[in-house]
């Protein structure tokens, strides 16, 4: 591991007035929030023999024939990801490095790793929305609903065993009776998250929105000692937290980029001497500055 870059890292968190962390799939990654591979096989191994596909994000687009099918397939799914705690610690090691201090988090991660860890929720903007909520799939109206009760008696109601793993006799529907629609106009409810232009921003995530741009702006992250802390962010949608921090690195001579991306750590030319890019597994580079 790049000890000196960690150990400039660990001075950049130390000495910022500010950090603005933008988080990406790769810091869930790292915490254990895999999407294929053994842990998709503990919990979806009857789908990937019926259907035939392999990982998780795969099986979120199949076609299914009922919606019965459909929703035991993402109520497991969603409990998994958002209502069980991350294998490993690496949510919480963050926060330990950056509690007591001056921070707002943007992330596309739809998770709710941040606030279970004990992030405060007032400094958090998930931009792509959250596996904890429904939403008509039209949509015919701007709100957003909880959904933990009714997605853990879909998966209570398929005989999954301990933590959802699968069990002799797990059952691949769940019944018609807990398949949720619309109170307003009876339509089946989607995930709220943004694949399409059917996604709902509702009044929270308008706030959290404010929130962002509030703190960018009081927190004079245009001339002000900002650490811009990015990780996990892959290229898949770069206009939301990679190139604004490139651009607010660049604009803020008093700023510091750092991006720790396992085989992705990269950073543009123009802003090199004010940059740390560290290519490693992020939980280890957290353990190490602690």
């Amino acid at each position: 591991m790049e000890k000196e870059k960690i150990t400039l890292l660990k001075n950049a968190l130390e000495s910022a007035d500010s950090i603005i962390i933008g988080a990406g799939a790769g810091l869930s990654t790292s915490a254990g929030f895999t999407y294929s591979g053994e842990r998709f096989e503990k919990y979806f191994s009857d789908f990937r023999v019926r259907y035939g596909f392999n990982d998780m994000y795969t099986g979120g687009f199949y076609p299914y024939k009922m919606l019965e099918e459909h929703w035991a397939y993402w109520s497991r799914y969603i409990w998994i990801n958002r209502y069980m705690d991350a294998p490993k610690p690496v949510y919480e090691d963050l926060l330990s490095l950056i509690r007591g201090k001056d921070y707002f988090v943007i992330t596309t991660n739809v998770d709710h790793c941040f606030q279970k860890a004990g992030f405060d929720k007032k400094r958090l903007y998930y931009t792509q929305g959250d596996y904890g909520l429904f939403q008509c799939s039209q949509p015919c109206h701007q709100k957003t609903y909880d959904n933990e009760e009714i997605v853990r008696k879909m998966v209570e109601a398929q005989g999954l065993g301990k933590d959802a793993a699968l069990l002799n006799g797990t059952k691949m529907t769940v019944p018609s009776d807990l398949i949720p629609h619309c109170p307003v106009c009876g339509k089946p409810m989607s995930m709220n998250l943004r694949a399409d232009d059917t996604f709902v921003q509702d009044e929270g995530w308008y706030e959290a929105a404010e929130r962002y741009e509030n703190f960018l702006r009081t927190r004079k992250a245009a001339d002000g000692k900002v650490l811009f802390l990015e990780l996990g962010v892959g290229g898949n949608t770069p206009g939301i937290i990679k190139y604004p921090f490139w651009q607010m690195t660049a604009q803020n001579p008093n700023a510091t980029y750092a991006c720790l991306n396992f085989g992705e750590a990269v950073c543009p030319l123009e802003i090199k001497d004010r940059s740390i890019c560290i290519n490693a597994d992020i939980g280890e580079v957290l353990k190490e500055i602690l």
